[in-house]
């Protein structure tokens, strides 16, 4: 089969990350894959929601938007429905769960980390590629804090990052563009860390059951997009990179 724009099955979009874009933000960055642009932001908010408060440890949350043109068809923003749609409030608990599954959050302390994730130009994987673009805001933003004495170690245990897969006309795909999810058969988003494990697993056979076998092949398609998606990260996160998932001899010991 040949894809739209000519990748191999394997192969991801075109990936680049840009960090830094917003003045105010504790940490940002820029993610394009593809055709598909996202904004990161931190925000970092000196309180807890209530179910934390006195506990000592910190939340991590966030919020996802499609901007009205980032779709062919203008997208009408929530808040003039007057509601949030179920597919808001869904990809904005995976991004939560997704950078809460890598993150220490007895180190954070009564802190709420925002991470808002707005969707400039939707070309497919915009939940994945606000996961993969988010970790990578979040690093930052920690690091920042860090240097600033604010925390005393980088809470992050593990890089994280996401990616589509899917059967496409029986041909099984890494990093699905709208055009070919729009059509599969089997679409799913998975998110991984670096050691291997698996945060999320979304799956669907739009066209009919799957069977053992193709999830497995899936699963080592992801995986695959998955890892050379981190490598990336670590490449945009520099010397940072290396202090993520250190755990200093103290803490080591049960000094938290």
């Amino acid at each position: 089969m040949t894809r739209i724009d000519n990748r191999l099955n394997d192969q991801l979009r075109p990936v680049r990350i840009t960090l830094d874009v917003l003045k105010y933000a504790e940490g940002s960055a820029y993610i394009e894959v593809g055709d598909t642009k996202v904004l990161c932001a931190v925000s970092i908010e000196e309180k807890v929601p209530p179910f934390l408060r006195g506990k000592g440890r910190g939340w991590i949350t966030s919020e996802y938007s499609l901007l009205p043109r980032s779709t062919q068809q203008r997208t009408p923003r929530d808040i003039t429905k007057g509601r949030i749609s179920g597919r808001t409030q869904e990809i904005q608990r995976l991004i939560g769960r997704a950078l809460r599954s890598v993150v220490n959050l007895d180190l954070l302390g009564e802190r709420t980390i925002w991470i808002d994730c707005d969707v400039i130009q939707a070309d497919g994987g915009t939940r994945t590629s606000s996961i993969t673009g988010s970790f990578v805001a979040l690093a930052q933003a920690f690091g920042k804090m860090v240097q600033d004495g604010v925390l005393k170690y980088l809470p992050l245990t593990n890089f994280v990052a996401a990616t589509s897969v899917g059967i496409v006309n029986n041909e099984k795909l890494l990093d699905l563009c709208y055009e070919e999810d729009s059509i599969a058969l089997i679409d799913m988003n998975v998110v991984m860390t670096e050691k291997g494990e698996y945060v999320e697993v979304q799956g669907t056979g739009e066209g009919g059951p799957f069977s053992k076998q193709d999830m497995d092949e899936l699963m080592s398609l992801a995986e695959k997009g998955v890892m050379q998606l981190i490598e990336i990260q670590r490449e945009v996160l520099g010397d940072l990179s290396e202090k993520i998932g250190v755990i200093p001899d103290e803490m080591d010991s049960g000094d938290q």
